[in-house]
């Protein structure tokens, strides 16, 4: 997931899309012009509906796999844990695993451990920068930005953007870390109420467990030997054999560990593994659909709104017209026995595409259009055109 996601969003903002013959970037959010680029297609600010069935549909799919498997996304998917895994990874790499860093933190200061100490905030910094230099390329066409650093011939807003994003990545990932998911992140305060007794978390099988082993020679003990090595590895230090907690962000490190320790003294793995409340109580976990009306409605209302989406997007108005008539003149009647009203057009071109327009004149015998009545609009264009209608004076 780590990969999967961070090639997506190293990587998107790179990709190219070739209109009409003029190169662009693919992905890319144009406030200036209030345009969002999206491959072929082109999203206006008329279009903010699309985006708000986006929104919904992504916080359903949130909840949809919170009743499924629990805080899956806070383990997997959620950027404060990749972030900081990619943070722990650098640490890990320059200054060695736990007990390396605990000894190089209390020896004393030397100019090797000043170099270990400089390498790694060195590498955090740039990994911030980049990120930060990334996020505003979906802003700014990322070309034209690293172009435009060397020299600083960037926007206030660009280097604002470049340096709270890289400092606010900096102290969450290298320092906050689990303490996001403690006490800052709102996910984890509600996540309770999505799940039910057929939900997948991370658990400990009490019953196999119990009363631990820490001696390992009483005969009639469970698996669980008491090592804490679950503990240790848990990112946010909660202890998963006291139960589900609000804290627990489903990462899954407690099972790996576990395991490891039961292959160690031969005993099965699974010890701590991904079970139900139904399953923890050696209960048959129902699978009838009145028994999760929860996982349903949330699968339904995913596929309303991703109809929505669909439906707005392949029924889009790709020209807007606004009349307005001149209210300079009621009318006006010409000498070969006409009346005309002068009106303007303003046309808009929503594609990404240029078009020529054709204007009619219906609803009376005899009225037409005087003067041009096709224009030619560019991608985005914004034409303001005049149109005088003409009708006979016998109407």
């Amino acid at each position: 997931m780590l990969l999967f996601t961070q090639i997506i969003f190293y990587g998107a903002c790179w990709l190219t899309w070739d209109s009409n013959g003029v190169t662009r970037q693919a992905i890319l959010l144009d406030i200036p012009h209030e345009k969002l680029y999206l491959f072929g297609t082109v999203l206006w600010p008329q279009d903010a509906l699309v985006l708000a069935y986006v929104l919904i549909v992504a916080a359903i799919a949130l909840f949809f796999v919170t009743t499924l498997a629990g805080r899956l996304f806070c383990g997997f998917a959620c950027p404060q844990t990749i972030y900081t895994m990619l943070f722990t990874w650098i640490e890990e790499k320059v200054e060695g695993n736990h007990l390396a860093r605990m000894r190089l933190d209390q020896s004393p200061m030397s100019g090797k451990k000043l170099l270990i100490k400089s390498t790694k905030q060195i590498l955090w910094i740039t990994l911030a920068l980049w990120t930060g230099i990334t996020f505003v390329g979906y802003f700014t066409p990322i070309r034209e930005l690293l172009a435009a650093i060397p020299a600083w011939n960037i926007g206030p807003w660009e280097g604002f953007w470049i340096f709270f994003y890289a400092a606010f990545m900096y102290l969450q990932a290298g320092y906050a870390r689990e303490a996001v998911c403690q006490h800052m992140c709102p996910y984890s305060r509600f996540q309770g109420v999505m799940v039910d007794a057929n939900t997948q978390t991370v658990a400990y099988d009490f019953n196999r467990g119990e009363p631990r082993n820490s001696k390992r020679q009483e005969a009639n003990a469970g698996d669980c030997v008491d090592c804490g090595i679950c503990v240790q590895v848990c990112p946010t230090g909660i202890d998963i054999r006291n139960g589900l907690q609000y804290q627990c962000i489903n990462c899954g490190l407690c099972i790996d560990a576990c395991n490891d320790v039961m292959d160690k003294i031969s005993r099965p793995r699974g010890l701590i593994r991904f079970m139900s409340e139904n399953q923890l109580a050696d209960a048959t976990p129902s699978k009838q659909p009145q028994k999760r009306l929860r996982l349903a409605a949330y699968a339904g209302l995913f596929v309303i709104f991703g109809g929505l989406i669909v439906w707005t997007m392949t029924h889009r108005d790709l020209l807007l017209v606004n009349v307005i008539r001149d209210r300079g003149a009621l009318l006006r009647e010409t000498t070969d026995g006409h009346i005309e009203n002068v009106y303007t057009l303003k046309l808009m071109n929503l594609d990404d595409n240029p078009h020529t327009f054709s204007v009619q004149a219906e609803g009376l015998p005899g009225i037409a259009i005087v003067g041009q009545d096709a224009f030619t609009l560019e991608s985005g264009a914004i034409s303001p055109e005049t149109i005088t209608v003409s009708v006979p004076d016998t109407v």
